[in-house]
């Protein structure tokens, strides 16, 4: 028997925040904490299993879900409504009997009720959520630059940085990540809720070291920002690594200055950054590139479609003719079937196809990340006429490589 699954009471959220930690490994939350974390909470969104009752007969909370609301960019410059899933968590002593697996699929119901297009989250496991239609869909590499390390001389240089105080960042970025978004957002940004920005700023400081917030500025105002924090290697006074936990710019300028501005802060040994774009080649900026090391290559967006036919539609199209791909989806049905992909919203439930993969072979190649032929290849796609996998390529190519940059 399924276990049922049911909306939690605000009431229980801060249960529920503690479950998470829990399977996290994380300490629970203090009042000042659960204050903060607490603001992303949306009535309705939260989900939960109960397990087994305690020796004195209470419910025991086993199993929780939530999201919210949010955005995503799609190729063409189109957004589309997206649920942002995090705080999935099963107690140790309730694992394997099918909570979590209950609490996907009636999660991904309710998104598909609320309309909500696609749904999105970061995996802290890489082999937990293939299994829900979620599939990898923009990817980041992590960096850490030798401090000092100088600019070349035809590195771009316009505007200037100031520092601004955590109360200043708090009032500021969100508004200024918004213009920027607005002028800037290539495939996979994703708009940010207030409760999120009081999650990110409120961990940035409260780390046990330092903490720093600077907004570069451009010929037409404010284009870019950067958070970070501060992590002490050793004992010497300067082994410092200024660890960057939120850099956005609108131009190739802001960006420049941001790294610029990081590069040149005192008693640090080196600037490290995470799950940057793939194209953020910093490496070209230095006068010695090896002064950059590319430390790892890993995924970001795990993104899975709820409404097939939508997201299709959303997003746009290369020059090729359409290709029909017959989509497998076991737990959203409505998807289950040949999609016509390149004309917009078109299924044919009777048509043969040219193509073949289930839903999350499909998210990966969605916002550009993966290109058909190499899905194909790796055995991701099935290609039932081989001349279809060239123009899927075409038809899916975004002109930029996706990114979203919102850790959530």
């Amino acid at each position: 028997m399924s276990p049922h699954v049911r909306i939690l009471r605000p009431d229980e959220y801060r249960t529920a925040h503690t479950l998470f930690g829990q399977a996290l490994h994380a300490a629970p939350a203090d009042d000042e904490r659960w204050a903060r974390s607490s603001a992303l909470y949306v009535d309705g969104r939260t989900l939960g299993v109960d397990g087994d009752a305690a020796a004195d007969g209470t419910p025991v909370l086993a199993g929780t879900a939530m999201s919210f609301p949010t955005r995503l960019t799609v190729p063409g410059g189109a957004s589309v409504p997206m649920a942002a899933v995090t705080r999935v968590g099963v107690r140790a002593d309730h694992t394997r009997r099918g909570i979590l697996s209950a609490l996907m699929r009636a999660q991904l119901e309710d998104v598909a009720r609320r309309g909500e297009v696609v749904a999105s989250l970061r995996a802290s496991e890489a082999r937990i959520y293939g299994r829900f239609g979620y599939g990898v869909a923009t990817r980041g590499r992590d960096v850490e630059v030798r401090s000092h390390a100088p600019l070349r001389a035809g590195a771009p240089r316009s505007g200037a940085v100031r520092m601004i105080t955590a109360e200043e960042a708090r009032a500021d970025l969100p508004a200024l990540y918004e213009r920027i978004h607005a002028a800037s957002a290539g495939p996979g940004a994703m708009t940010r809720a207030a409760g999120w920005w009081e999650l990110m700023l409120h961990r940035s400081a409260s780390t046990t070291t330092a903490s720093g917030y600077a907004v570069h500025r451009g010929p037409d105002g404010d284009d870019g920002h950067v958070v970070w924090s501060v992590e002490n290697k050793g004992d010497a006074f300067g082994a410092n690594v200024l660890r960057v936990g939120d850099l956005q710019a609108a131009n190739p300028a802001a960006l420049t200055g941001l790294w610029r501005f990081l590069l040149g802060v005192d008693l640090a040994e080196s600037v490290a950054a995470h799950l940057r774009p793939l194209t953020e080649s910093v490496e070209l900026l230095l006068e010695d590139p090896r002064s950059c090391a590319v430390t790892g290559v890993g995924d970001e967006t795990w993104l899975r479609l709820v409404d097939v036919a939508a997201a299709l539609t959303a997003r746009s199209w290369g020059d090729a003719e359409p290709v029909r791909i017959r989509v497998h989806d076991r737990l959203l049905s409505a998807n289950d079937t040949v999609h016509v992909v390149g004309e917009k919203g078109v299924v044919d439930p009777d048509g043969s196809a040219e193509l073949e993969c289930d839903v999350a072979g499909l998210a990966m190649a969605y916002l550009g990340d993966r290109t058909p032929s190499e899905l194909a290849a790796a055995g991701w796609w099935t290609a039932h006429d081989p001349t279809a996998v060239a123009r899927a390529d075409a038809l899916f190519a975004a002109s930029t490589v996706p990114w979203c940059g919102t850790f959530f």
